[in-house]
């Protein structure tokens, strides 16, 4: 039991240390620091360690830095879940889930700085490697807070879905999805092309003459309100009258309207880099809570067993 119980609590540190290589990565974005280390990976600059590096290479490296002790602590979790968790259990198929999309999050970024898709660079390669790296964060991160999840409960975890829970839960995972990839290209578009006053950052959302990441910037507001208000509608549904799914719908109910107000306050604000880092981490705490709040819907029982 003890032995489940500190697997329980690494692999919450692992969702944490992943979450913050995950703000940190949206900082790099949002400074246009991305090419800090050259066209280079995974050396920087042709150096694995960049001497008398300059300010953009410093922040280039740390998310490097962070990325690697992210891939480092996922290898230790599907280390330590064949310890604790029986062949075929969740908690192992999450931990070599939440390996395989940490190595595919890394091969993105890879991608990204290969291609020169870093800095000011408009191209459409990049707005769509930015939104594929979102769904692929938001995957990562939903293996990583099952795994968690599944070793927090004590004994053999027992689940059965209804149906139309299993249906719910997936149309809130995809619409989310949707969400955090229109969120990624606004944010691409915020950063290449800030706006000086709200006027005229509305005034160029609506130009024809506009870059297409500036005119899609309108998609992710009116997804925000047609999402955010689904999922406050489907988190009820999911809770079924359990009490701790009931908790976890209340918590993302919240989740949900702070992060509309942090939207309004982003777009007022004309998209600060901390008002975005604030923005993506209600955003991951809002998927966070959805995937627990899923879970939760289909647990059944769970038995105990000492160990």
């Amino acid at each position: 039991m003890r032995s489940a119980q500190r697997f329980a609590g690494y692999a919450w540190l692992v969702v944490a240390w992943n979450v913050v290589t995950i703000l940190w990565g949206a900082f790099v974005r949002a400074t246009g620091a991305g090419a800090g280390c050259g066209s280079h990976w995974p050396l920087c600059n042709g150096q694995v360690l960049p001497r008398a590096p300059a300010l953009e290479t410093l922040i280039e490296f740390s998310h490097r830095a962070t990325s690697g002790v992210a891939l480092l602590l996922v290898i230790g979790l599907v280390v330590y879940s064949r310890r604790v968790g029986a062949p075929g259990s969740l908690v192992r198929r999450a931990a070599w889930a939440s390996l395989a999309f940490v190595v595919t999050e890394a091969l993105i970024g890879a991608g990204l700085v290969l291609f020169g898709w870093v800095a000011q660079d408009q191209s459409q390669g990049r707005a769509i490697a930015v939104s594929l790296h979102l769904v692929n964060t938001l995957l990562l991160l939903a293996a990583l807070t099952l795994t968690a999840r599944a070793a927090s409960f004590p004994g053999e975890l027992r689940l059965r879905w209804k149906t139309s829970s299993l249906i719910l839960w997936g149309l809130g995972l995809a619409g989310i999805g949707i969400l955090g990839a229109t969120g990624a290209i606004t944010a691409l578009g915020d950063t290449l092309f800030p706006a000086r006053t709200l006027a005229q950052g509305l005034a160029a959302d609506a130009s024809p003459a506009s870059s297409a990441l500036i005119r899609l910037r309108v998609a992710h507001p009116v997804a925000a309100v047609l999402v955010g208000g689904g999922v406050l509608v489907l988190a009820g549904r999911l809770a079924d009258g359990k009490r701790e799914a009931a908790r976890l719908a209340g918590w993302l109910r919240l989740a949900i309207v702070i992060q509309w107000a942090a939207g309004v306050v982003n777009l007022v604000l004309l998209a600060p880099v901390w008002m975005q880092i604030l923005h993506l981490l209600l955003a991951d705490v809002a998927w966070i809570l959805l995937v627990m709040l899923g879970l939760q819907a289909g647990v059944v029982a769970n038995t105990s067993t000492s160990g």
